[in-house]
């Protein structure tokens, strides 16, 4: 099946939303291209509901879609990898290091645990903890490249039934730190204030404890000019610690994955899958790139114009597997754990700061 319907509707969702996106300044263009791919993604299944012939007629983007929501993010967040200067990360000092790790390391493990204890899937626990505690969509699909590969023995029913739920729990997890995140926008900067925090503390405190780069910026600039800095600079220190939680976990599962299955015939020279993908490791070569300092300005800034372009096209995709009756039936345990761990990365974040910063 031709990928081309779908590659044509990511390239002129992606167009309408940057030609309106300087109508909407307060709203990242990523919101909005999750939002309208949510919409038209809920509208389709609607309408594959009533028809089958309309369900055929949808079923005829997905290839290209799938290509957009999958590889076009994963350049992507190669690409975020030149936002980011181990030097400007250090200058956050020890204190500030230490308030990012803290808040995230509470954050991802606190969540496991309130997902294991309200009944939600391993993947779904996983994903919505990446997505709070580390950067929001990327670290959902960074997590999302460890989760979809394949297992020990597994058949293809059971893998097809396995692609299917992590759709959905990818889906909940983009919709939950769309969602939570917009709402810290409204609520950090007037309880920034209420709290007496300075400004750079509570520059340091959104930074710890809101998921995407575009929310921090909004929420931050609600402040000043100084905590706005200095939740950039935090932001970019969560992203870091990225690459290393995914390859962790990456390590875990596979050994888990492989105790399960148990020994079997052929086993010992089978090659096993990297723990970590191979985007996470490119995100960490644009990393140490960007900190030699070797790029010129004007790469960087064309880097960073196309990095957006990618994320947009990328939410609109992934935004199209959201389908809101669906999800709403399926995922108010999932919804209840996206509020408590943006309520547990808000509150460790600001007694951290409190503490520390």
């Amino acid at each position: 099946m031709t990928r081309l319907p779908g590659l044509l509707l990511c390239a002129a969702a992606t167009v309408a939303l940057l030609a309106l996106a300087p109508l909407t300044p307060a709203v990242s263009p990523l919101v909005l291209a999750l939002v309208l791919g949510a919409a038209v993604g809920t509208a389709a299944g609607a309408a594959g509901r009533r028809s089958l012939a309309a369900g055929r007629r949808w079923a005829a983007f997905a290839p290209g879609t799938a290509v957009v929501a999958r590889r076009v993010l994963r350049i992507g967040i190669v690409l975020l990898g030149l936002r980011l200067s181990v030097p400007d990360v250090l200058a956050l000092g020890w204190r500030g290091l230490v308030v990012m790790a803290g808040t995230l390391a509470v954050t991802f493990a606190g969540t496991l645990l309130l997902g294991r204890r309200l009944g939600t899937t391993r993947d779904e626990s996983l994903l919505v903890a990446t997505g709070f505690a580390v950067c929001g969509a990327a670290a959902v699909s960074a997590m999302t490249g460890v989760l979809e590969r394949g297992r020990p023995r597994e058949t293809p029913h059971e893998r097809a039934e396995r692609d299917r739920a992590l759709r959905d729990a990818v889906a909940a997890a983009l919709a939950l730190v769309t969602a939570y995140g917009t709402l810290a926008i409204v609520a950090l900067p007037p309880l920034a204030r209420l709290l007496g925090l300075d400004d750079a503390q509570a520059g340091l405190w959104i930074g710890a404890s809101v998921q995407e780069v575009a929310q921090v910026v909004a929420a931050a600039g609600a402040v000043s000019t100084t905590a706005l800095a200095t939740a950039t600079v935090a932001k970019l220190a969560r992203v870091v610690l990225l690459a290393p939680l995914v390859a962790g976990v990456g390590t875990v599962l596979g050994r888990r994955d492989a105790r399960a299955a148990g020994p079997r015939d052929g086993d010992a020279g089978a090659r096993r899958p990297a723990p970590v993908p191979l985007f996470v490791a490119g995100f960490l070569a644009a990393v140490a790139v960007r900190s030699l300092g070797v790029l010129p300005e004007p790469v960087l800034a064309a880097a960073d114009t196309v990095t957006t372009v990618l994320f947009v096209a990328a939410m609109f995709a992934l935004g199209l597997g959201v389908d809101v009756p669906r999800l709403l039936r399926t995922g108010r345990r999932t919804l209840l754990l996206g509020g408590l761990a943006a309520l547990l990365t808000i509150v460790t974040g600001l007694v951290l700061v409190l503490l520390l910063g």
